[in-house]
């Protein structure tokens, strides 16, 4: 637990330098989206490239297998899947000093992971809790004022800023209590694949609920690329400032699951 409170106490510190003008000024931090910096657009349309001829030839075609699976199971699958990011969620509820919500997460994690059978059903939904609402590192950097740093297009992983990556890189260096019992340690209940099956069915679980909106925008898109960083850097903006609204084209759904495969 020390060791990652000090990657994320210097995580915040390489995330103010990165993002800082030659004057000093943090502008990246400013709430537009349109003002995040592409510092390596052309490296990042190449990576952009290869992940949609990789998507094409993998991803898609598994999405679509996947959205054949009986709902029941779709949904039960996306359940165990939600419950399992209220592992990363309740530290970032602390972090942001939002208390309540982390007693309410953890409190929906017991009856979901208990009641509702390791999560396959959503009880705690039933019961009255509130709707569930995911937070990440990159998230809580953002609150506590950090700007987002360039943009990025990570191979495999997708739309990413310097910010968010840095956040997800906390969730390997303790910030995951998931993937601390699954990866970092070795236990006698759960595998290392344990946690690879779980992110790469995140991602599956995502990209097939976003297919018809990927492909209406990737249709009616002078610059696809131009797109889908657009609408990332909004869901992510959004996501910070806790705003209800949802971003058009797209399932209200978390850009994370992708990034931290």
């Amino acid at each position: 637990m020390k060791n990652f409170i000090t990657v994320f106490l210097l995580a915040i510190l390489l995330t103010f330098n990165v993002s800082a003008d030659t004057d000093g000024e943090n502008s990246l931090s400013k709430k537009d989206p349109g003002e995040v910096k592409d510092c390596f657009e052309t490296v990042n349309r190449a990576t952009f490239k290869f992940n949609q001829a990789l998507d094409g030839v993998i991803f898609e075609p598994v999405a679509k297998a996947y959205r054949v699976l009986p709902s029941p199971v779709r949904t039960g699958t996306s359940n165990v899947l939600s419950n399992l990011s209220n592992l990363v969620t309740i530290p970032n509820n602390i972090l942001q000093g939002d208390f309540k919500k982390a007693g309410e997460n953890t409190g929906r994690f017991v009856v979901n992971s208990t009641l509702g059978i390791l999560g396959i059903f959503d009880v705690a939904q039933a019961m009255g809790f509130k709707e569930y609402e995911k937070e990440d590192y990159g998230q809580t950097l953002g609150t506590m004022g950090v700007g987002e740093g360039c943009y990025l297009v990570l191979p495999i992983l997708g739309p990413s800023t310097v910010r968010d990556t840095v956040g997800s890189v906390a969730n390997l260096m303790g910030g995951d209590a998931w993937y601390n019992v699954t990866v970092k340690n070795d236990t006698q209940h759960f595998e290392e694949r344990d946690y690879y099956i779980s992110r790469a069915g995140s991602g599956v679980d995502f990209r097939a609920k976003n297919i018809d909106s990927f492909d209406n925008l990737e249709k009616n898109s002078m610059d696809f690329y131009a797109s889908v960083r657009s609408l990332y850097l909004q869901d992510r903006q959004r996501k910070i400032s806790n705003s209800k609204t949802v971003t058009d084209t797209q399932n209200d759904s978390d850009w994370e699951e992708i990034e931290n495969q």
